[in-house]
Formats: C-alpha cells, sequence, structure tokens
C-alpha cells in the first residue's frame, strides 16, 4: 500500500513538473530544467522577477512621461505648422511652387499617418501576445490548482493508510503478545522463533515509521513548494494585469491620436484643395493673359517692321532727293546766269525798241497798260524768263516747273522733275 502511495505520488511530481517546464521552458535561461524541488533556484526566481518588473515599471513610466511630453509638444506645434506653411506659400511667387510646396507637404502628413497606422498595428500585436500568455497563465494556476486537489486527495489518503497502519499493528502487537503469553504458556520450545518473528515485526515497522516520516516531509517540502509557486503565480498575474492596463491605455491614446491626425488631415486636405482649385483658375486666367497679351506683341512687332522699313525707305528717299536737290542748285546757279545775261540781252532790247517807238507813230486806240504793241511782243520773246518754280498738285507730289520761251536763236533747257518719296 505505501509503495503505490509512493508511486501515485512519484507521477503526480513528474507529470506536474513536466506541464511546468513545457509552459516556463522559453522563461527559464541558458535551456536548464525547471526542478520544483530546488527551492534556491524558487527564492532566486521570485527574487529576480520583482527587480524586473520594477525595473519595467519605472521604464514604463519614463515612457509615459516622455509621451506626455511629445504630445503637448504636437499639439503646441500644431499651430507652428500651419503659420509655417503659410509663410511658405506666401514665399513662392508662382501657383505651381506652391502647388508643389501643397502636394509635398501632403505627402508629408500622409507618410505620418502611414507611421502612426503601423505603430498602432504592433501594439495591437503586443496586446495579443499579452492577452495569450495571461491565458496561457490561467490555464497553469488552474493547473496547480488540480494538482494541489490531488496532493490533498493523496495526502488524506497517506493519513488514512497510516491510521490503518498504526491499527494494525497495534492489533498484530496484541495478538502477537497474546500468542507470545500462550505460546510461552503453551509452547515454551518455539519461544526463540517468536522472539525472531517480533524482531522481524519490529524491524518493519521501523522502516514503516522512517517511510512515512520521509514521506511526510517530502509532502511538506511540496507543499511549501507549490506555496510558493502560487505566490510566484499571483505576482506575474498581477503583472501582466498591470502590463495589460498600461498597453490598454497606450492604444487608447494611440487611438486618439490616430483619430486626431486624421480630422486634421481631412481639414488640410479641404483647404489644400479649395487652394488646389483657385490656384488652377489663376493660372488658367494668367494663361488667356499671357495669350492675349503675345498677340499683341505679335501685332505691335509688325507694325514695328513696318514702320522700320518705311523709314529705311524714307532715308533711302532722302538721299536721293538730297542729291536731285544738289544736282538742282546747280542748274539753277547755271539758269541764274543765262537769265542775267538775257536780262541784259532785254534791256538792250528795251533800248532799241524805244527807239523805234519814237520814230514809228501808233493808232491813238491802243491802250499803253492793257495792250503791247506788237513789235514789242515780239521782242518780249527775248527778255529774261522769271525764276523756275516749283509746283505740287493735290496729293502733294511735286510737279515740274514750266518750260521757259527760248529766245529765238536760243536753245530750249528744260528743267529736271523734282523726286518726290512715293515716286521711290
Amino acid at each position: 500500500m505505501a509503495e503505490e502511495l509512493s508511486r501515485q505520488l512519484e507521477d503526480i511530481l513528474s507529470t506536474y513538473c513536466r506541464e511546468s517546464i513545457s509552459d516556463d521552458g522559453s522563461t527559464v535561461p541558458n535551456g536548464q530544467s525547471h526542478i520544483p524541488e530546488l527551492n534556491g533556484l524558487v527564492n532566486e526566481k521570485e527574487d529576480d522577477k520583482p527587480e524586473d518588473s520594477k525595473v519595467n515599471g519605472g521604464d514604463s513610466r519614463v515612457e509615459k512621461e516622455q509621451k506626455k511630453t511629445q504630445e503637448k509638444k504636437k499639439v503646441k506645434g500644431l499651430g507652428k505648422e500651419i503659420t509655417l506653411l503659410m509663410q511658405t506659400l506666401n514665399t513662392l511667387s508662382t501657383p505651381e511652387e506652391k502647388l508643389a510646396g501643397l502636394c509635398k507637404k501632403y505627402a508629408e502628413l500622409l507618410e505620418e499617418h502611414r507611421n502612426t497606422q503601423k505603430q498602432m498595428r504592433v501594439l495591437q500585436k503586443k496586446q495579443n501576445q499579452l492577452v495569450q500568455e495571461k491565458d496561457n497563465l490561467r490555464n497553469e494556476h488552474s493547473k496547480a490548482i488540480l494538482a494541489r486537489s490531488k496532493l490533498e486527495s493523496l495526502c488524506r489518503e497517506l493519513q488514512r493508510h497510516n491510521r490503518t497502519l498504526k491499527e494494525e499493528g497495534m492489533q498484530r502487537t496484541r495478538l502477537e503478545e497474546e500468542k507470545r503469553k500462550e505460546v510461552t504458556s503453551h509452547f515454551q520450545v518455539t519461544l526463540n522463533d517468536i522472539q525472531a518473528q517480533m524482531e522481524q515485526h519490529n524491524e518493519r515497522n521501523a522502516s514503516l515509521r522512517q517511510e512515512n516520516t520521509e514521506l511526510a516531509e517530502k509532502l511538506k517540502k511540496l507543499y511549501e513548494q507549490y506555496k510558493l509557486r502560487e505566490e510566484h503565480i499571483d505576482k506575474v498575474v498581477k503583472h501582466k494585469d498591470l502590463q495589460q492596463q498600461l498597453v490598454d491605455a497606450k492604444l487608447h491614446q494611440a487611438q486618439e491620436l490616430l483619430k486626431e491626425s486624421e480630422e486634421r488631415h481631412d481639414r488640410e486636405k479641404d483647404f489644400l484643395l479649395k487652394e488646389a482649385v483657385e490656384s488652377q483658375r489663376m493660372c488658367e486666367l494668367m494663361k488667356q493673359q499671357e495669350v492675349h497679351l503675345k498677340q499683341q506683341l505679335s501685332l505691335y512687332t509688325e507694325k514695328f517692321e513696318e514702320f522700320q522699313t518705311t523709314l529705311s525707305k524714307s532715308n533711302e528717299v532722302f538721299t536721293t532727293f538730297k542729291q536731285e536737290m544738289e544736282k538742282m542748285t546747280k542748274k539753277i546757279k547755271k539758269l541764274e546766269k543765262e537769265t542775267a545775261m538775257y536780262r541784259s540781252r532785254w534791256e538792250s532790247s528795251n533800248k532799241a525798241l524805244l527807239e523805234m517807238a519814237e520814230e514809228f507813230h501808233f493808232h491813238s486806240s491802243w491802250d499803253n497798260d492793257a495792250i503791247t504793241p506788237p513789235h514789242t511782243q515780239s521782242h518780249n520773246h527775248g527778255a529774261a524768263p522769271p525764276p523756275p518754280q516749283v509746283h505740287s498738285d493735290k496729293d502733294g507730289l511735286l510737279m515740274p516747273p514750266p518750260t521757259l520761251t527760248p529766245h529765238p536763236g536760243e536753245n530750249h533747257i528744260p528743267l529736271p522733275r523734282a523726286l518726290t518719296t512715293k515716286d521711290h
């Protein structure tokens, strides 16, 4: 019976140790096996766990403070970013550059939005891992409770077995004493055999007592280890609960930040779309003005080219006219000389006519002022002609002067025709 109980106890311990090793194998460093009977390792783990939890708690607090300061800075920096964006847009001259700056800002905000989504997915993965670890710890705790119930039932069975052994021993001692009395009274010859049997029974009882004490010590150690294990599990569960709360808070905070960033992104997107539409409209107006100005410029260039051609033609005409004028001045000087010669001849002819008028008598009916005598009229052909004059028609063209009637016996010299701007 004792051997069967010890065997059941060893089976329970081995199964419990294997389950604890399979559950906690990843947490033991350097591939060491988990032995629940070693109190030193359990104490060391319990001492290390609170230190790690303290360090993690301090780091989490520092991270919380840093994140809070960063959030405050982000909230303060929103107004600054908007003012800086407006300043940068005002510094840009063309609407194309403004549109390019807005697109660049939109791309940066989109990249920031994607990074926040990636962080949110990483936090969700961490949350799922923590929930899975929590479920594993709960399963381990339930297994420990089952093992505890099995151990308690085993202890009760051992106690009952001890009581039965004691009762059997008492009964056997009483029977042996009665038999010894009967044997001493009836069979003194078999006294030595009975004493040998008594010694054997005493040795067996001693071995049973020793086994009972050893089992009691083992149960005591197992109970202490189980108690320490339960305390450790409680601490781990509390630590995981705190971590779960921290992760929930971070997730909620990240969701709020994501929501704020999405709202800000929507507002900025609407604003940028309005600006883009306005800039597109201004761009179309500018293009229309540019086309109109190009048309005017082409018209003015054509007019300027025409003016340039007319100016070059007028310069050529002016040079030719200047040359003709020089020729005319030379001819006029020559004609003046001829007129002076003709005038002297005319004066001499007038003197001759006066002399002839005294000799002849004309009729009294002629008027001396209105009518010139025939002989004087014939002599007037030899008088000097007046200086040539240049006449112009109604279109502004220079007309040739009237031809002079030469004196009989003189050569006829026609005047050259004057050139105009329209002749060229």
